[in-house]
């Protein structure tokens, strides 16, 4: 598929309708590499990629069709003073490109972690097709991601959303 196929197919998933919730009620769709594809019964069926990674981390990429845009989730429990509902500013780097934002402060499982939603398909796009996610905050980087599979994962992510 073309990256204009694939751009047009996110965008479309990314507002198809109407940040995420705290669901744990997780239907395991398929894999692809490291990801798991994932429906959220508690956001409308929303789809998600998921995957943990060897810092600890455990990061969601999801669609909240409620709310018509797309999320992160970053957890860690290595994250200990985050606070729920408190906004923190943060700011990604993806290969190069610098995204900034405000973060919710949650807790999942007993995990703390941040929730980031997002409506730039700029952001989405630039996760499916590079290869590293940096996130930072005020006090310097808390974590670096491998993107590898991003992209077919994410395909299958819509995939997902366009059947629910």
């Amino acid at each position: 598929m073309t990256t204009y196929g694939v751009r047009s197919l996110m965008l479309a998933a990314l507002f198809a309708a109407p940040c995420t919730g705290m669901a744990q009620d997780l239907v395991k769709v398929e894999s692809v590499g490291v990801w798991d594809v994932l429906v959220d019964p508690t956001i409308g069926n929303g789809c998600l990629i998921n995957a943990e990674f060897e810092d600890g981390s455990d990061v969601r990429i999801g669609f909240d069709p409620e709310k018509g845009n797309g999320y992160l989730m970053a957890m860690n429990a290595a994250w200990g003073d985050i606070e729920d509902d408190k906004t923190y500013p943060i700011s990604f780097d993806v290969d190069g490109q610098t995204y900034n934002g405000d973060a919710k402060g949650v807790h999942l499982d007993g995990v703390p972690g941040v929730d980031i939603a997002f409506d730039s398909s700029d952001f989405l796009m630039d996760i499916a097709q590079k290869q590293t996610l940096s996130l930072s905050n005020d006090s310097g980087e808390v974590m670096s991601i491998d993107l590898t599979d991003s992209y077919a994962a994410l395909e299958a992510a819509v995939a997902c959303q366009q059947n629910q």
